[in-house]
């Protein structure tokens, strides 16, 4: 079983930075991609970005160029660098991750969840 434990997460102003981590945990044998996720009130929830374990990465339209992911693979752990935020990325944000089994099974796991709230 895998775990994967968010942090970072907090109240910033518009304009502020905040840096996310989310380390997997538990019976791991390979990672393939990883991701953020985010769900703000009454939305569904959204990609944000994504990364490779080869480190070729993805992002929303509403984030690029403001928000970079990165991972440690010896780490298994992935980042989320936010920049020049805004009130819009006010969401709880979702660590995920595809995983394979030492079986050659795929499967996905998903952390709990950080809040964050962007507000003057």
């Amino acid at each position: 079983q895998v775990q994967l434990v968010e942090s970072g997460g907090g109240l910033v102003q518009p304009g502020g930075s905040l840096r996310l981590s989310c380390a997997a945990s538990g019976s791991i044998f390979k990672i393939n991609a990883m991701a953020w996720y985010r769900q703000a009130p009454g939305k569904q929830r959204e990609l944000v970005a994504g990364i490779t374990s080869g480190g070729s990465t993805n992002y929303a339209d509403s984030v690029l160029g403001r928000f970079t992911i990165s991972r440690d693979n010896a780490k298994n752990t992935v980042y989320l660098q936010m920049n020049s935020l805004k009130s819009e990325d006010t969401a709880v944000y979702y660590c995920h991750a595809n995983l394979l089994s030492l079986s050659s099974y795929a499967y996905d796991s998903w952390g709990r969840g950080t809040q964050v709230t962007v507000s003057s």
